[in-house]
């Protein structure tokens, strides 16, 4: 029987804890030929706090979830099913469902494991929302108030609509050159 990818619920934030009994049961019940991986999907995101802070942080991307590669049988399901904080496997009226190749590879793919290209270029958080009223703090524009109209977590950049000369006129800014209203 093959080891195949199966996804297992666990109490929110217990995602480490979860793994790291999982892995000592694994080796105290002899199955580390039956239990081959287990992998908790991080990607680095970059969150933008008041003042324009950046600050880089490992997220989870599927928070209460954790992957385990494995082949089931009565015993390894079992094992994995009665670790503290496994809540149960992912599937149909409790039969654990493999992932398809294609489903483990656009998990795979959001994290940190990602080729060099993705993680050079981490995701942001950006604190801010379309129609959000905001002031610029910074540079020729500064002391304008506007309405957020577009946001680009990737460049973590904005465009806010401001009025100049009695005109609203789009203005792109980074996230650190304006504070919100509300």
């Amino acid at each position: 029987m093959a080891k195949r990818w199966y996804v297992i619920h666990t109490y929110s934030g217990y995602e480490n804890k979860v793994k790291d009994d999982l892995e000592h049961r694994i080796a105290s019940y002899n199955l580390e030929d039956q239990v081959v991986d287990i992998k908790i999907p991080t990607e680095t995101v970059t969150e933008l706090k008041e003042g324009g802070k950046r600050e880089v942080k490992e997220s989870k991307v599927f928070p209460g979830y954790v992957l385990v590669k494995m082949q089931v049988d009565d015993n390894s399901w079992a094992v994995v099913r009665n670790t503290p904080g496994v809540t149960g496997f992912a599937g149909i009226n409790g039969k654990p469902t493999p992932l398809t190749r294609d489903e483990y590879r656009k998990i795979m793919r959001r994290t940190k494991e990602a080729p060099a290209a993705t993680s050079a270029h981490p995701k942001t958080n950006i604190n801010f929302e379309l129609g959000q009223p905001v002031r610029v703090t910074s540079g020729p524009l500064e002391a304008f108030d506007g309405i957020i109209s577009e946001i680009n977590p990737e460049s973590g950049k904005l465009k806010v609509m401001l009025t100049i000369f009695g005109r609203e006129t789009p203005v792109e800014l980074g996230v650190d050159q304006v504070v919100s209203l509300v």
